[in-house]
């Protein structure tokens, strides 16, 4: 699958919406956004150093004491081999008890900053002020309850609860606001204000791939509930992906429910598609036949990402002498989105009732899925892009400057609830083969411009 060109659109094409988009991009980034973008950079230069932080950042909700955090930070720490200066300050620190408390008091205020980067509030009430700016700024949003997979029925039960809180509170917020006609509607119909996006895995402690079909079963139970409360609230529910392991599962519930008669009229829903999976295509070429062949009033929302859970993917396949599920060159994971953009917007151009969501901070990615917007015929309007809260709030902003629907995912969850999550975000940010790491480093745009 090629990526560099298609039909109608060239390199010169690309480059033109790479670079209308990157000169709106906003030129004076804040003391503590410069700030984070420096801790990022010194964490991505060391692997060591890196991996230590991130073990560190996982284990800070368990930590009971500003002491006992500092006994854990310091314990990571000691595996570095080559200490910069400031680690070692560090590790001298958590020698006395007073540093312990000093470096503990220290940590925990800064992983709580970064979290609050990437996650915008405990409870949907908490972000409401953060979605509603976003609507003054023309940014839509869509909330995601944090969650990891449940372990007991109880526990899915309290997840689905929350989902169905969280859809009213979303429904509330969104109600009076102001008019932004290119977030309301593109050229299939009207859009959800409220969104939400929720995750099977959060909705029952049966989900295993030795037998998927239990489940889904206890599942479908709740997410039907969720999916009549959209309907009744006139809010998006969106179905994301996780792991390879669960995703056909998932897959199979999604388009089983929305094909039964009580859903033809709503709510309007979606599904993920991940490009850094080798078998993808495949996938894309179901959900498109489900929104060619499912008569919905609602058309089916495509978001398509690159992928959350790479390392793991590789990791487990490895670990059990499996085909490894997804694209080890980063190179060939980015030509697949490209093409699988492509496949989407395609669908689109040819009567299919489905809105692709290109999900990307890779300013090459959306450029191209712009591009090929306009030279297929439709309207910027039929394109919705989305990004990271945290990770893409530049982007985000350019993106809304041009006139573009920008879509910003917004976490939502406690610091317990969240961590998995932000492990996930900061691994993306500090990934040396990322295009963020790129963009930081200064590289020149025809290069980051340039067809994977």
């Amino acid at each position: 699958m090629g990526g560099g060109a298609t039909a109608g659109v060239t390199q010169d094409d690309v480059l033109a919406v790479g670079r209308a988009i990157h000169a709106a991009l906003p030129t004076g980034r804040g003391p503590r956004h410069a700030l984070d973008d420096r801790a990022m950079d010194f964490a991505a230069a060391d692997a060591e150093l890196r991996a230590a932080l991130f073990r560190f950042v996982d284990v800070v909700p368990a930590c009971h004491s500003l002491d006992d955090l500092a006994r854990h930070l310091t314990g990571f720490l000691g595996e570095v081999g080559d200490r910069p200066p400031a680690i070692a300050a560090a590790m001298r620190l958590g020698a006395t008890r007073a540093g312990r408390t000093a470096l503990g008091a220290a940590s925990a205020a800064g992983v709580k900053h970064m979290a609050h980067r990437f996650i915008v509030g405990a409870s949907v009430p908490d972000a409401t002020g953060v979605l509603r700016e976003l609507w003054h700024r023309g940014v839509a949003s869509s909330v995601d309850l944090l969650g990891e997979a449940t372990v007991t029925a109880q526990e899915a039960d309290r997840y689905a609860r929350r989902c169905r809180e969280a859809l009213q509170a979303l429904a509330d917020a969104h109600r009076d606001l102001p008019p932004r006609p290119h977030l309301e509607a593109d050229g299939l119909g009207a859009l959800p204000r409220a969104n939400l996006s929720v995750k099977v895995s959060a909705l029952t402690p049966l989900l295993r791939p030795e037998a998927p079909e239990l489940g889904q079963r206890d599942a479908a139970v709740r997410l039907r509930d969720l999916l009549r409360t959209a309907r009744e609230l006139g809010a998006h529910l969106h179905i994301d992906m996780e792991s390879f392991d669960s995703r056909e599962a998932i897959a199979e519930l999604v388009i089983d429910l929305l094909g039964e008669p009580e859903f033809a009229d709503g709510p309007s829903a979606g599904v993920v598609l991940q490009a850094y999976l080798r078998d993808s295509p495949e996938l894309c070429d179901r959900f498109i036949g489900c929104a060619r062949d499912v008569p919905r009033r609602h058309p089916l929302v495509v978001r398509l990402v690159k992928g959350a859970y790479w390392d793991h993917e590789v990791v487990e396949a490895r670990q059990h002498g499996w085909s490894v599920p997804v694209f080890e060159v980063k190179a060939e994971s980015d030509r697949n989105f490209e093409a699988l953009a492509r496949r989407l917007l395609e669908a689109r151009a040819a009567g299919v009732a489905l809105r692709p969501a290109i999900a990307s901070h890779n300013l090459r990615s959306v450029a191209y899925a712009v591009a090929v917007t306009r030279a297929l015929g439709l309207s910027d309007d039929d394109l919705e892009l989305q990004v990271l809260r945290g990770l893409g709030d530049d982007l985000q902003d350019a993106l809304a400057a041009c006139g573009l629907r920008v879509r910003t995912y917004c976490p939502v969850g406690d610091l317990v609830a969240g961590m998995a999550y932000l492990v996930r975000r900061l691994l993306e940010n500090t990934s040396n083969e990322g295009f963020l790491s790129a963009q930081h480093e200064g590289t020149a745009l025809e290069e980051l411009l340039a067809a994977p």
